[in-house]
């Protein structure tokens, strides 16, 4: 019997989405499988890769950060066209870092007019990326949007609290936008249950489910992109079903292990390749979490992350990849200068002694008594060698364990590991019971509410039926009196002097007049 792979089935897909102005666009999505289980399923679109452009100068970036851009580094469009040429980027991210409240505190048009620099520049798709300041955000976006219009934008992060005004502004002025949440599946949905909700087409959105630098939160951010894509492909919810986008480069460059100079910590190695390593690292994490695009600073990660792309996807080996190339001059550290002095010593190991069988008293010696001190001499047993200087109880920590000892050990060990699996298990249980308990009343309270709004509608549709049949009836009532009226004055206009023929030829001219 041949062996099969057991294969997972899916009842979703991770949606297509087209970023970018019409020839200048690129399609991101459409895996309909985990990523990278192409045993499974398909990935039509490869992950692509951004780079970031600053719209100011950084103020805190390492040396080794600078480098590749030092000659455009104060020119956001020129670094933009250098990352697209050059460095072989997919997107641009213009990070809006100078219209941050607590920085420089740029105005929304400054903004503006440096991102229409940077789309004039590139033929590539572009992001105006915000900093998060949810008021200053909005004002920002929505200028963006208004001056960008046409040219195939995408704007972000949106979150639920800013998403009414610059949802509003990219559906009037035709953007995709970069839906935001701090690390929470029910608060991803939600945010685009809003979005749709206001008009926002899916087919226009990209999920950011909030990203850690590696070793900053990574673990948490991998964990909840994973039940982003678990609900989107295999649990068919189509809320969660877009592309998800990763700001990486952002993350782990401010972190203090990419910024530290080999002053500051010789012992962690060239800084350079130590943040390249970091950004890199971060960033395959990522795409396997399931991120269809990663935001990059350095050239050297954005070669060797799509080197790890296209060997996953299209095979081969990665022998052919080459190493790190510095751009910054190497560092000597004298790591056997830093390193603590060897301890050479070798001390003896020391048995612990079985304790001396019992022996029974001498007879006492019919001499004299005088050498009775030296009939006690047999008792002690004369060592062949002298005894260690220690004394027995300060070596006794030194004896090896027994087996009673260590089986002890090992149980303690075990049943406190047993207990933090415990712990974490119950917590994980608590937080699926909290997450689906929320789930339920989430559903629970829009279902009441569809009851409370269908009963109210078809309350409105019954007082407006009763409305305009008691209209009706009064209309119907006004018409009854008034050919009641008529009749009577009929019968009053009726002369009494008509009889028999002349009365009916004075009622048939009398119809015939009316009808005239």
């Amino acid at each position: 019997m041949s062996f099969e792979i057991l294969k997972e089935s899916y009842s979703g897909a991770v949606r297509n989405v087209k970023l970018g102005q019409e020839g200048k666009s690129v399609v991101v999505g459409g895996g309909t499988a985990y990523p990278f289980y192409l045993f499974e399923g398909k990935m039509p679109n490869k992950p692509k890769i951004a780079m970031e452009v600053w719209d100011m100068e950084p103020d805190e970036w390492p040396e080794s950060a600078i480098a590749p851009f030092k000659d455009v580094i104060s020119d956001p469009a020129a670094w933009a066209k250098k990352c697209a040429t050059e460095y072989g980027a997919d997107m641009i991210v213009v990070q809006l870092k100078s219209t941050d409240p607590n920085g420089k505190n740029a105005s929304p048009d400054d903004a503006a007019a440096i991102v229409n620099k940077v789309l004039d520049a590139v033929s590539i798709p572009v992001i105006a990326w915000g900093t998060g300041n949810v008021q200053k955000d909005e004002e920002v976006l929505k200028k963006v949007c208004e001056a960008t219009q046409k040219k195939g934008l995408t704007i972000g992060p949106v979150d639920e609290k800013n998403h009414k005004g610059i949802g509003a502004a990219a559906l009037a002025f035709g953007q995709s936008v970069i839906s935001s949440s701090p690390i929470d599946v029910n608060i991803a949905k939600q945010v685009n249950i809003l979005l749709e909700n206001l008009g926002v087409s899916m087919d226009k959105t990209i999920i950011d489910p909030t990203t850690g630098g590696l070793g900053y939160g990574l673990e948490y951010s991998y964990s909840v992109m994973e039940r982003l894509r678990m609900a989107g492909i295999v649990q068919g919810d189509d809320k969660l079903q877009g592309p998800m986008i990763s700001n990486i480069g952002n993350e782990v460059w401010k972190s203090k292990e990419a910024k530290q100079t080999a002053n500051d910590a010789p012992t962690l190695g060239d800084p350079e390749k130590r943040a390249i390593l970091m950004e890199s690292v971060a960033a395959v994490s990522y795409l396997l979490a399931g991120s269809d695009i990663v935001i990059l600073r350095h050239p050297e990660t954005v070669r060797m992350v799509k080197s790890f792309i296209d060997l996953t996807i299209d095979g081969g080996t990665a022998s052919s990849v080459d190493e790190i190339k510095k751009r910054v001059s190497p560092v000597d550290v004298d790591l056997v200068k830093l390193s603590p002095k060897p301890d050479l010593t070798i001390k003896e190991e020391e048995k612990p002694k079985a304790a001396p069988a019992a022996k029974k008293p001498a007879a006492p010696p019919k001499a004299a008594p005088a050498p009775a001190p030296k009939a006690e001499a047999p008792k002690q047993a004369a060592p062949a060698t002298p005894p260690p200087a220690a004394a027995p109880a300060a070596a006794a920590p030194s004896a090896p364990l027994t087996a009673d000892t260590e089986a002890r050990i090992r149980a303690e060990i075990e049943a406190k590991l047993r207990a933090e699996m415990e712990i974490k298990m119950k917590a994980e249980t608590d937080l699926k019971a909290k997450a689906d308990a929320e789930e339920k009343a989430k559903a629970d309270a829009e279902a009441k509410k569809k009851a409370e709004d269908a009963a109210k509608k078809k309350a409105e549709e019954e007082a407006k039926m009763a409305k305009l049949l008691a209209e009706e009836d009064k209309v119907r009532k006004s018409i009854r009196d008034k050919r009641i009226k008529e009749k009577e004055s009929a019968k009053l206009e009726i002369p009494p002097k008509y009889e028999g023929w002349d009365l009916l030829l004075y009622r048939l001219d009398r119809m015939h007049k009316r009808n005239a």
